[in-house]
């Protein structure tokens, strides 16, 4: 099965590190995602919070999500609308909580995808990713099936519910 994902980029570059994605006080205040959200990024990209729109898609370079392993750094996102990150590489913890919350972790090259590109995903058996002015589809690295069944049902929770004998 094939699931197809349309959505416009939002750029950020290497080394975003949890911090970054939501601070680490403000789990302190609440970890609603519809509260968190208002904050995303806000120390790197004030204004990104009111511009962020459901569906949009994040684009980073490496190592996207480095820094603590704070679950609320994948919330935030989630709670904004964001479905997919696409990373040249995510941190492991940072890849694992992604995908533990039912958000699409893919790893492929971004470094020609620009801020505003329009973007079609391609989920199944192979990643791709097609976005707009490019010649040609980027290929992404293969997502497990076992995790792709977690994304699909919506992360690990909703997972484990529907699968009770797992």
């Amino acid at each position: 099965m094939t699931t197809s994902i349309h959505g416009i980029a939002r750029c950020f570059g290497d080394n975003v590190n949890t911090d970054y994605i939501i601070s680490s006080r403000r789990k302190r205040e609440s970890l609603d995602p519809a509260v968190l959200k208002q904050y995303l990024f806000e120390t790197i990209a004030p204004e990104f919070a009111a511009s962020i729109r459901a569906g949009d898609i994040l684009v980073a370079g490496r190592n996207f999500g480095c820094g603590s392993a704070m679950e609320v750094a994948v919330t935030a996102v989630v709670g904004a609308g964001i479905k997919i990150v696409l990373a040249q590489s995510f941190a492991r913890t940072y890849f694992r909580n992604a995908v533990n919350n039912g958000l699409y972790p893919i790893e492929c090259d971004t470094s020609r995808i620009e801020e505003g590109s329009a973007l079609h995903i391609e989920l199944g058996a192979g990643v791709v990713v097609h976005c707009d002015g490019m010649t040609g589809p980027l290929r992404a690295a293969p997502i497990a099936p076992d995790m792709l069944a977690i994304l699909d049902a919506g992360g690990l929770v909703p997972y484990l519910r529907r699968h009770p004998h797992f």
